[in-house]
């Protein structure tokens, strides 16, 4: 029997997980087409600008949750056996303020913000710290082991790992999904996978306006937080600003947060939110500059990118669009890569019923 084609639209971790889980196992003939590729640094390209780490906000006993408990096996084995995958374990610490309880951050954040997350028994070394070791503000905190990943390694590892099992990869843009059946003429596509992020607000057959930008804006420095992720509910610069730090493997720099402005499409720096992003980072970690103020930051880069936001959550799901089965995997907003085994797993057994004949629906 022929093998069957199947075109994946969307080169960012969703796009890229899906093709190399599809490609593990070697039934089918499997073509990437995106717009943007690793490598590339664009606006609605989220997926370099992430700060790419497992802090799970999903809700418990949903779906969402199901894809992050589903994506930490596989993380943690690249931590522990892969280091050319850029994935490296860090002590994650999560400072909670009751004055932050009515901020879009907070909302953002309320699972992970909890000292009873359903993740505690998912993650390694979960406690509660005591009250007596909290600065002044600071309601609870928790602390956990936890992953961070540097994208500009891998983003291209995953590519990496799709060439090597046979995974055909091009640029392509496409106005219309159905438009990504004929990307190889001479095997036109017997599935689409939908990995377009941002994207499916816009692609024709698609077109889910459900999906919004969140607007997130970082600073990447040179400077060490000493081995350690931190993250706030909060900061007193607004609802919609957030402050985290995060060092990223392999001598990939730290990422200090940040922002989550839905529904705001700007592309340039904010300078003066890259300053409050850099003095709130400077406050909450001393050891980012011994004590210094921002001055004393080494700043490789500012940075920003867009969320892809699902109102509804991922959607992961199948259906048909011009008589061609199509699975979607898009909508995952900041949580891309903490779910991205999950969700691409999820996908692949959407995959499998539709080219399989059996009809298991999940729309």
């Amino acid at each position: 029997m022929a093998q069957k084609t199947i075109v994946v639209i969307g080169a960012g971790v969703a796009g890229l997980t899906t093709a190399m889980l599809l490609s593990r196992t070697r039934k089918y003939r499997v073509i990437i087409a995106a717009k943007h590729m690793p490598g590339d640094y664009a606006i609605e390209y989220a997926s370099p600008w992430a700060g790419a780490n497992y802090m799970p906000v999903s809700i418990r006993d949903t779906d969402a949750a199901q894809y992050d408990r589903d994506t930490w096996l596989p993380l943690e084995d690249l931590a522990r056996h892969h280091p050319e995958a850029g994935v490296h374990f860090q002590e994650c610490q999560i400072f909670n303020r009751a004055a932050d309880a009515q901020s879009t951050t907070a909302a953002w954040f309320s699972e992970l913000l909890s000292t009873n997350p359903w993740f505690k028994d998912v993650v390694s070394d979960f406690k509660v710290l005591p009250r007596s070791d909290l600065a002044a503000g600071i309601d609870s905190a928790t602390s956990f082991t936890s992953f961070c990943i540097n994208t500009a390694i891998y983003l291209p590892w995953l590519l990496s790992q799709c060439l090597r099992n046979g995974v055909k990869v091009q640029r392509g843009t496409f106005s219309h999904i159905s438009d990504a059946v004929s990307v190889d003429p001479s095997h036109p596509a017997d599935l689409i996978v939908n990995c377009t992020g941002l994207g499916a607000s816009t692609l024709g057959g698609v077109q889910d306006t459900s999906v919004v930008a969140a607007r997130g804006q970082i600073t990447l420095v040179r400077n060490d937080p000493g081995g350690r992720m931190m993250n706030f509910s909060g900061t007193e610069d607004g609802p919609d600003e957030a402050c985290y730090i995060m060092a990223r493997a392999a001598g990939g720099g730290t990422i200090l947060g940040g922002s989550y402005q839905k529904g705001n499409t700007d592309s340039g720096i904010d300078l003066n939110q890259a300053t409050r992003i850099m003095q709130r980072a400077v406050k909450a970690c001393p050891a980012l500059t011994g004590g210094k103020g921002i001055e004393a930051l080494d700043i490789i880069r500012h940075g920003v990118g867009l969320r892809p936001v699902r109102e509804d959550g991922t959607r992961v799901a199948k259906e048909k669009i011009g008589g061609v089965w199509v699975v979607h995997n898009y909508g995952a907003g900041g949580a891309g890569y903490q779910s991205s085994y999950g969700c691409a797993q999820a996908a692949l057994d959407l995959v499998e019923e539709a080219l399989g004949g059996r009809n298991k629906a999940k729309l």
